[in-house]
């Protein structure tokens, strides 16, 4: 019997599914009737969604026809940073999204304060972008996990190689 039991804190993306999600969202802003005779686009290239669109409403309906194909895809839309609004020519708009991948430092830092701040008997450590809990009872690491489901931290966040 191990002595110590461990999971994995990260926040991946399934780049696969987010190009599915933008290839189906462009073929129903191509058929909705709202968007006729409108020019309005997606394309992913290197971990970055590119969005345009002829004026901020029709930006924000296809930002929203994008979330809605990345929830059915299994994405959580909090995968994508949002950049600011930028004018383009002839009064239309563009706004670009990172993919986020992994977790940040800060972030990091956020939550093992939490995980400290709860008086868990675990260990974290930060190895690269993402956390390793590690601590003698199985269910002080089901305590952590309930506890960082329970709060939002704005990225993605899976639990992954649990032993």
């Amino acid at each position: 019997m191990a002595s110590n039991y461990s999971f994995d804190v990260v926040s991946e993306v399934n780049t696969q599914e987010v190009d599915n999600a933008i290839n189906q969202a462009t073929k129903e802003i191509g058929q909705r009737y709202d968007f006729k005779g409108s020019k309005a686009e997606i394309s992913l290239s290197d971990n970055e969604i590119k969005l345009a669109a002829e004026d901020e409403y029709k930006l924000n309906a296809v930002i929203e026809v994008l979330n809605g194909k990345l929830i059915k895809r299994g994405v959580s839309p909090k995968a994508l940073d949002f950049g600011k609004l930028e004018k383009a020519s002839l009064g239309s708009v563009r706004q670009n999204a990172k993919l986020v991948m992994g977790i940040s430092k800060e972030k990091s830092k956020e939550i093992i304060a939490d995980i400290k701040a709860s008086k868990i008997k675990v260990q974290t450590q930060i190895m690269d972008n993402q956390l390793r809990v590690t601590g003698k009872d199985k269910d002080d690491l089901q305590k952590v996990i309930a506890l960082l489901k329970g709060k939002d931290y704005g990225v993605d966040l899976q639990f992954t190689n649990y032993r």
